[in-house]
């Protein structure tokens, strides 16, 4: 335990310099709040330094077991740190919220119970989405060097895809390339993107902050009518571009672009099946659309179609919609769009839900067991991708599809004791866990500022649940894990 307070430390200490990013957004706009956020980033620096320079006669190299706490603690500890500008620069806001408000930009889920962000000061709202892009680079970061090690849900397939020779079971080696494959990445993706919405008509602000949330699938917004307050088609099809790039393995990425070529994606199962099942969804839902009026042209049902079909699969959240309510959708739209939340995105990146690998796993598992009905003799190994899947990793794919339905149920059984009616309490638990961002339905948003704190304990909960993939926290309260 004190070995990984060591290197919680100094991941606290890093945490600090982030600040930088709102300091500056404050100077530029004039805010005011530089001070408060300078006081934030000593703080936080400083006390990471402690906690390392307290253990530090009790650092080690880290193992596989060292990473279910390390990660776990990781994302407990940022957001708590992170709530300090927000309880310093908005009085009244209680604690609870704060926290929420911080889980949801670091887990990337979007979801927000603040009201008035038109108003919010610049660099709270510039904070609110360095979250998100912070987050966003983690979480892909953590899915691309650690997950795979720690071989949560299966994910043990993909040791073989990083991005670097690491030959060893040490964690440090394998964060370290992942880490530099990804900055690259990320980086060239994030410029890309402020540079597509600000030639779009966003101002520069707004292209910054909306580019921070649409490259970690964050769906934070500056503006409480998040996308839609730009009523534009060209904003959405650049946001458009890059939540699909960001929902992609961001290894294929990395690989595509040392070898300059589109091979790594025409060669990724997950990439073919994500692709038809948007399009297909996209195409049916725009049809649904026109043929029962909501818009009065094809045209137009196939813009807000594909914008929100593709925002809701890639766990960005936004929506948009035009003159329409949302209310005003075919309840099947909505429904379904919740349903692919939780199975579009690509392993290797920030996208929350069981991902489309383990999805295909699950499919491939049922159509395997369909044939051994008939032969039961027969050789019939599950394959993804051309490549044979283990015995053990299936099974694991299973065991965490299980732990993912029953977080499910039981999150929604806590929130209907809270009184909360159960379309409601189903769509947000749902959207929490696929860390999504998500409303109360009918209520002219994506908000969640009518919960209350009970509600918002359980949906933090959700979303730390869904960010650790669920065993990295529940294996931390299993007798295994502590026993030697």
């Amino acid at each position: 335990m004190l070995g990984v307070t060591y290197f919680l430390g100094l991941i606290l200490a890093a945490f600090g310099l982030v600040y930088a990013l709102p300091i500056g957004c404050s100077l530029v706009n004039g805010d005011g709040l530089w001070p408060k956020f300078l006081l934030c980033a000593t703080l936080t620096v400083l006390t990471g330094l402690l906690l390392s320079a307290a253990t530090f006669r009790h650092r080690r190299e880290l193992k596989p077991r060292d990473g279910f706490m390390l990660v776990t603690l990781g994302w407990v500890l940022l957001p708590v740190s992170a709530t300090l500008p927000l309880l310093m620069s908005m009085p009244g806001l209680t604690f609870t919220r704060a926290l929420f408000e911080a889980m949801s930009g670091l887990t990337t889920t979007g979801s927000t119970v603040l009201t008035g962000l038109d108003f919010l000061a610049p660099s709270l709202n510039f904070w609110r989405e360095s979250l998100t892009w912070v987050g966003g680079l983690t979480g892909i970061v953590v899915a691309m060097g650690v997950m795979p090690l720690l071989g949560v849900g299966g994910m043990q397939l993909y040791k073989a895809e990083a991005p670097g020779p690491v030959k060893d079971e040490r964690l440090e080696p394998r964060i370290t390339e992942a880490v530099r494959s990804v900055w690259l990445v990320y980086v060239l993706l994030t410029v890309a993107g402020i540079a597509g919405l600000r030639l779009s008509g966003m101002s520069w602000f707004d292209a910054f902050c909306h580019t921070f949330s649409a490259v970690s699938l964050g769906g934070f917004s500056t503006h409480d009518a998040g996308i839609g307050y730009f009523n534009s088609a060209a904003v959405e099809a650049v946001l458009m571009a890059l939540m699909l790039a960001a929902s992609l393995n961001f290894t294929r990425h990395f690989v595509a672009l040392r070898r300059l070529t589109l091979k790594p994606y025409s060669n990724d199962p997950e990439f073919k099946a994500m692709a038809a099942l948007l399009v297909v969804s996209i195409a049916f839902i725009a049809a649904m659309l026109a043929a029962e009026g909501v818009y009065p042209t094809f045209n137009m049902a196939l813009r807000y179609a594909a914008f929100n079909v593709i925002s809701m699969a890639t766990t960005t959240g936004w929506v948009s919609t035009g003159h329409v309510s949302f209310s005003a959708w075919p309840v099947f739209a909505p429904i379904w769009m919740l349903f692919l939340s939780g199975i579009v995105c690509s392993t290797g990146t920030s996208g929350g839900g069981i991902k489309m690998f383990r999805t295909l796993v699950l499919v491939r598992q049922a159509g395997r067991e369909l044939k051994m009905l008939v032969h039961p003799s027969a050789v019939a190994p599950v394959r993804i991708g051309g490549r044979p899947i283990p015995e053990r990793a299936a099974d694991a794919v299973l065991a965490f599809i299980f732990l993912y339905f029953m977080a499910v149920a039981l999150l929604l059984f806590a929130m209907l004791l809270t009184g909360m009616d159960f379309d409601s309490a189903f769509r947000i638990v749902v959207a929490s866990i696929n860390n999504t961002a998500c409303g109360l339905p009918g209520q002219g948003g994506w908000n969640l500022h009518a919960l209350n704190a009970v509600q918002i304990w359980i949906c933090t909960v959700a979303m730390l649940f869904g960010r650790l993939e669920i065993f990295s926290l529940i294996v931390l309260f299993t007798r295994t894990f502590w026993r030697k």
